[in-house]
């Protein structure tokens, strides 16, 4: 069998302690990964990964940067899409697929106590929203976060383009998807956090007399809602309000 490379043998090293850190969850962090287990699940000798990196910490941190950057699903805004695309087919009002899509967010990021209750995909994003917590530990931790987080803002804003093309929505000037993207991300990715720490998702239950609409919504739902309503508004109301100022303009009646 031919020897394997230096290259190959770094890639390997790093693909077992992603999968180390992927089977233990996000309590684990890269200190807890420790380049003596590593080597031997790969079945190599020190010698083998002290030829690449100087020490554990050098290897824990390209560890980090590789987990950062590893994309098991090519098209982050998969999973929520595929939550809420039949009700955008069936035409179902904005407001429910708001409050499903939101749910169904919130539960994929619920950490179950009794151990990891992930699919392998949010697994790794809520191993990789830890490390990027503490993203200054390396500036190649922080380029690797800013890369990723470049990659995602433009996948979720088309995701979101979709849907406002779908309900015939545009944003406030002079906001930008981008920046209604971000918005989201950060809210998100916040209530991600919150349940690593193990804190319960609130939950409202809103009736036919408040001033949301009915149903059992989570608290993400209902800051997503008001962002939606506020920053949001109907392309259709403002062809119309153009058209009135156009006629008010010309003296028409």
């Amino acid at each position: 069998m031919a020897r394997r490379t230096g290259e190959e043998t770094r890639a390997l090293l790093l693909r077992v302690g992603m999968q180390m850190l992927l089977e233990r969850g996000v309590a684990a962090g890269v200190q807890h990964i420790r380049l003596q287990e590593v080597l031997r699940r790969a079945g190599l000798t020190t010698g083998a990964a002290y030829r690449l990196w100087a020490d554990q910490n050098d290897y824990q941190r390209d560890l980090a940067v590789a987990m950062v950057r590893l994309r098991i699903r090519s098209d982050p805004a998969e999973y929520p899409r595929a939550a809420i695309e039949d009700l955008v087919a069936a035409g179902a009002d904005g407001d429910d697929v708001i409050r499903v899509g939101s749910a169904a967010h919130v539960q994929s990021i619920t950490v179950d106590t009794d151990g990891p209750a992930h699919d392998i995909d949010t697994q790794q994003f809520l191993v990789t929203l830890a490390l990027r917590a503490a993203a200054e530990t390396w500036p190649e931790l922080q380029e690797a976060t800013r890369e990723r987080r470049q990659g995602s803002t433009a996948a979720f804003a088309r995701f979101y383009l979709w849907l406002m093309e779908a309900y015939g929505l545009r944003l406030r000037s002079p906001l930008t998807i981008e920046g209604f993207t971000e918005l989201l991300a950060a809210m998100s990715e916040g209530f991600a956090l919150r349940a690593i720490e193990g804190t319960p998702h609130p939950t409202v239950v809103a009736t036919a007399s408040d001033d949301v609409p009915e149903g059992t919504w989570t608290l993400f739902g209902l800051g997503v809602h008001a962002l939606v309503k506020g920053l949001m508004v109907s392309v259709e109301t403002v062809e119309h309000e153009s058209e009135d100022e156009d006629r008010g303009s010309s003296g028409v009646e």
